[in-house]
């Protein structure tokens, strides 16, 4: 097992090709916002009637966030950068797909700029605050683990992973117990963990990246089109909860005033954490089972789809609906919902994990013992060794703050991952589909009740 696998972002590239930094053609600001084709798709201004956001946080794990975006200005909250080890979650100009989590969190709560905040990208929980921390799982530590737990500890609601690590080989791994300990423990304290099933278009259990996607008890989300059909390269399996939309999207990009094109189960994970931040707004005493419920209960399918067993291997339940979610009259339903909870139970404590609250790798010896070694107490030599390793981080820490804030410092490591993302928006400044043929609206049958 490669402790140096490359982790994968999960947004696809609208083209073959590495990620396009370059700037792209000026579009209007009234392009921008009318080619967020969900919106429309979705009747955001009857849902910003329903529910906002305002007072939920959604928590976004990803690779780096420009908050200085003119559409993000004031929305995230103070988070913590698990790749470099200090608080700073700006992306490095220089990593793997660097405007990834800005774009996420645009979808997200996004609020636009201008007269109005008529411009630029809006997200579908406008009003939700983003706590943005900046990982990658590079350490392997317990894959997403520690990162979804500082996420509970500091006032998540909601919890959005739009990436992946892992393969088959960390089945049963100590990494993969961690991280399921870290999702017990979120959904124990009512936040819902939502992520991407992936951009390869084969079983998530078989992909490169399977975790924290083949976890039970997530919401793993693939992606769809403007007509409701499943994106070809979207992973599929028993594994997928709902479907959202996932191709076409224009998301804010690495620069504070640019915007990004692109597809990927990314972005679908992105809008369902927003619906379910505005479901906990609007429905605040709700487990995260019985939030997720509504989405599966009020889920669409297209005409193609019809008839099919649910949840299916490809859509799940169906795509989500957020307005139909927000106003059906749904009966809370079971604790757990649809979430598999019972299986994460078993998991954890099939392994022995039970419900630790230990996120490090190692434990540190206790140095309360008096007996002496050389002369020496085993408590000083360990608090000298402490001292030593905390001027090494100090040291380590500058270096690689500098190299994040001038784009130096080593390339992405080889292979990609899940790579490529958005590029430059406008391509070939064309307008994209935006009414008629993405089913919605509270008058959709639900699909998948249990």
């Amino acid at each position: 097992m490669s402790f140096t696998r490359a982790l994968r972002a999960a947004g696809a590239a609208a083209a073959a090709g590495a990620l396009l930094i370059a700037a792209a053609p000026t579009a209007s600001a009234d392009q921008v916002r009318d080619d967020q084709w969900a919106l429309t798709a979705f009747s955001a201004d009857k849902i910003w009637s329903e529910a906002t956001g305002k007072g939920v946080t959604v928590a976004v794990i990803d690779n780096g966030f420009r908050t200085d975006h003119a559409d993000l200005t004031g929305q995230f909250l103070a988070g913590k950068d698990f790749i470099d080890g200090d608080t700073s979650v700006e992306p490095d100009p220089g990593g793997e797909n660097p405007g990834h989590g800005t774009a996420m969190s645009g979808i997200i709560a996004g609020h636009g700029h201008g007269a109005g905040n008529s411009s630029g990208v809006k997200g579908l929980a406008p009003e939700a605050k983003i706590l943005p921390i900046r990982d990658n799982a590079a350490s392997r530590a317990g894959f997403y683990g520690p990162a979804i737990r500082y996420a509970v500890d500091n006032g998540a609601d909601v919890i959005n992973v739009s990436q992946g690590v892992g393969s088959s080989e960390d089945q049963g791994s100590e990494d993969a117990l961690k991280e399921q300990q870290a999702i017990k423990y979120a959904l124990d304290k009512g936040v819902p963990v939502v992520t991407a099933s992936g951009n390869d278009g084969v079983e998530v259990s078989k992909s490169s990246d399977m975790f924290p996607a083949v976890q039970p008890g997530v919401v793993t989300v693939g992606a769809v089109n403007s007509g409701g059909e499943i994106w070809d390269k979207s992973d599929y399996g028993p594994e997928l909860m709902l479907a959202a939309p996932g191709v076409k999207n224009v998301v804010a990009g690495l620069d504070s005033d640019g915007y990004n094109l692109g597809n990927g189960t990314s972005d679908s994970t992105a809008y369902t954490s927003a619906t379910l931040a505005l479901l906990k707004q609007k429905f605040p005493d709700l487990t995260p089972g019985q939030l997720v419920n509504r989405l599966v209960k009020t889920a669409g399918l297209p005409a193609s789809a019809k008839g099919k067993s649910l949840p299916d291997e490809y859509y799940g339940h169906g795509f989500i609906q957020p307005l139909a979610a927000l106003t059906k009259d749904i009966p809370a339903g079971p604790e757990n919902g649809p979430l598999k909870i019972d299986e994460l139970n078993a998991a954890v404590s099939k392994a022995g994990g039970g419900d630790s609250s230990d996120t490090s790798s190692s434990s540190v010896p206790a140095a309360s013992d008096s007996s002496e070694s050389g002369g020496m107490s085993t408590g000083l030599i360990i608090g000298i060794a402490a001292g030593v390793l905390v001027v090494l981080a100090i040291v380590v820490v500058v270096i690689v703050r500098s190299r994040k804030n001038n784009g130096s410092g080593p390339p992405p490591p080889p292979g990609g991952g899940w790579g490529g993302g958005h590029q430059p928006y406008p391509a070939q400044q064309q307008t994209y589909p935006q009414q008629g043929s993405y089913p919605q609206g509270p008058s959709q049958p639900p699909y998948g009740q249990q």
